[in-house]
């Protein structure tokens, strides 16, 4: 497990480098509330940026591929130091498309340098320090939300048995807030639900967004979950 650790973060006035290139990444349902933030951080952050969407763009993104997610081609994902998966799927026939839709990231990514971060859920964390006990199967856990946590749980599962693809995925706290602004700060942790000082299991969409790019730029949890938490 990562011992849990406070990152101070402010948006850079340069460039994120590597290789004295500018770092391209491409977010794969930009237009969602996840995707947005994540678009607009990495912007932020000096990231060179493409929008993956099925329709029109909204997003601030450099470039833009109108094209929905099982089309998306080896060469489509080529030349990105990193593709981040921020699909997401509610109602109970289209829960499933959590795994397939990773499958087929995963699938076209194989072999390949690029990596591939993923949105998560927070229902999979584990809240013991043996990890036989999942958020989703605690007694108040919400059952409107136990179908959702339940597939993304599944995804998570067959994700750990790739190791052809440069993974990493990355759980939020229980309490996702998509209207929560943005403070610069998280602690960053493992596969355990962590709390804060204050005892919350909280975190914003945007200071999600600001982990996933940290993430992005120090590539430090391959084939690894990962969780954030609000300071």
């Amino acid at each position: 497990m990562i011992n849990p650790s406070k990152e101070k973060h402010k948006p850079l006035k340069g460039s994120i480098l590597k290789e004295d290139l500018i770092m391209k990444i491409a977010v794969v349902a930009a237009n969602g509330k996840a995707g947005q933030l994540i678009v607009k951080e990495a912007l932020a952050q000096g990231l060179d940026v493409t929008a993956i969407v099925r329709h029109t763009n909204h997003s601030l993104a450099q470039r833009v591929i109108e094209k929905d997610l099982f089309d998306l081609t080896r060469d489509d994902l080529a030349g990105f130091d990193a593709v981040v998966d921020a699909f997401g799927a509610w109602t109970p026939e289209t829960l499933p498309l959590h795994s397939s839709s990773l499958k087929h990231l995963c699938d076209t990514l194989s072999g390949t340098k690029v990596r591939l971060l993923v949105v998560g859920g927070a229902g999979s964390l584990y809240t013991d320090k043996t990890h036989t006990l999942q958020l989703v199967d605690t007694p108040d856990f919400p059952s409107a939300f136990k179908p959702l946590a339940t597939a993304m749980g599944k995804a998570l599962t067959e994700l750990r048995s790739r190791s052809d693809v440069n993974w990493t995925y990355i759980s939020p706290a229980a309490d996702f807030q998509a209207d929560g602004g943005r403070t610069g700060s998280y602690i960053l942790t493992g596969e355990e639900l962590t709390l804060n000082s204050r005892g919350e299991s909280v975190i914003s969409y945007a200071d999600f967004a600001l982990a996933m790019i940290d993430e992005i730029v120090k590539g430090s949890h391959i084939k690894e979950r990962i969780s954030v938490v609000r300071k």
